[in-house]
């Protein structure tokens, strides 16, 4: 008979292996992460992705060109408008059109909207993973009247399927540029009171800076774009850097990280990049609405386009940051592949790096501060 041999348990070892997911409210999404913790300090975070992959870059290589622009809008359910236009752009470029100068600053438009609402979702959220519920119905009020502004215009209020491929869909109904602009009187207002509310409330500075720090290089390292990269000090946007549509018309800052509460690249800083970025978006909607010029607001295009075999990539900044599209065509009217890279993989990637010596709660301002959603990262 075997010996029995009894294991004695060491009590004083409190390391233990949980999942922070992926069905939690912090994680943004269906998201799960495989948390090593001794006691309420973490020993690291491990990503686990992929319980939203939904085979979308592969329906984008069995459908026609024009008959992917409506799957695009789920690539980023929070920031569709800028799904659209990076594959758009991506298949312009293939095609070799023009499109025409009113598009694009329609385009424009609806894309800073569309980045407004999104980044009020972010703040708002993030108030609320941090313990303020106060600001997110602030949040979400504002963001229903840019709904009612991008339904007006198109018809939807999430997925909007407002671009074409050579432009747009529709164009700007009766009286919505004069709509559209009290809007934005009330919106500049409306966020000199959200500073006030939660933006320069000392508890949720302090709760905020200095944790979870991101260096300038490893920003850098690790790929991060958009107001991630941004807050840790790099000064980089591509509407302003790599200028495409309109964008090369308007004048409007790009924040930069500067350790508001703390230090350059904390929790803070990536939470007031986006505030910042709204007063731009913002401004950039009043020039677009001034400058509009007259003219078509969509090329024609075949039903059924056939580029010429080559590939392309179509970039934009969208609210996360840098999503482009990789598109090769193979000379038939269905794209041979389709790849998108998304903002919110690749923040992801350093999670893992950052969370050791974390505390479990500073765990969900740093998913909260990099502002991901599940969409873009498991597509």
């Amino acid at each position: 008979m075997e010996k029995l041999i009894l294991r004695r348990v060491d009590r004083r070892n409190e390391e233990m292996i949980l999942n922070f997911g992926p069905q939690h409210p912090s994680t943004h999404g269906v998201i799960n992460f495989i948390v090593e913790t001794d006691g309420e300090v973490l020993r690291k975070a491990i990503p686990d992705v992929g319980y939203l992959h939904r085979s979308i870059e592969k329906i984008g290589e069995m459908v026609g060109y024009p008959g992917f622009m409506p799957y695009t809008d789920r690539v980023d359910y929070l920031a569709a408008m800028f799904a659209n236009e990076g594959y758009a752009i991506a298949v312009e470029r293939l095609l070799k059109l023009q499109v025409p100068k009113r598009a694009q600053y329609l385009r424009a438009i609806a894309c800073e909207l569309n980045r407004i609402a999104s980044h009020l979702v972010s703040i708002g959220s993030m108030a609320m993973d941090i313990g303020a519920v106060t600001p997110f119905p602030y949040a979400l009020r504002e963001r229903e009247y840019i709904n009612d502004l991008i339904e007006a215009l198109c018809g939807a209020r999430l997925t909007y399927n407002y671009l074409r491929i050579g432009g747009v869909a529709y164009d700007l109904p009766q009286g919505w540029r004069d709509r559209c602009l009290t809007f934005l009187d009330h919106f500049d207002s409306l966020l000199q009171e959200w500073d006030r509310l939660i933006s320069f409330n000392e508890i949720y500075e302090r709760r905020l800076g200095g944790v979870a720090v991101i260096s300038r290089e490893q920003a850098i390292d690790y790929g991060l774009v958009g107001p991630n990269l941004r807050a840790s000090g790099v000064d980089w946007d591509l509407r302003r850097d790599a200028p495409y549509g309109a964008y090369a018309d308007f004048k409007f800052d790009v924040p930069v990280g500067k350790g508001w509460a703390g230090v350059v690249g904390d929790c803070y800083d990536r939470y007031y990049v986006r505030v910042l970025e709204m007063f731009a978006s913002a401004k950039i909607v009043r020039q677009a609405l001034e400058k509009l010029p007259e003219g078509e607001i969509q090329v024609k295009v075949p039903k059924k386009p056939k580029p010429e075999a080559g590939e392309t990539m179509g970039r934009v900044e969208s609210a996360r940051g840098e999503l482009a599209y990789y598109v090769v065509s193979d000379g038939t009217d269905r794209a041979h592949r389709v790849r998108a890279r998304t903002g919110s993989f690749l923040a992801m990637g350093i999670i893992e790096d950052i969370s050791p010596g974390l505390m479990v709660a500073d765990l969900v301002a740093l998913i909260a501060s990099l502002d991901v959603v599940a969409p873009e990262i498991d597509r």
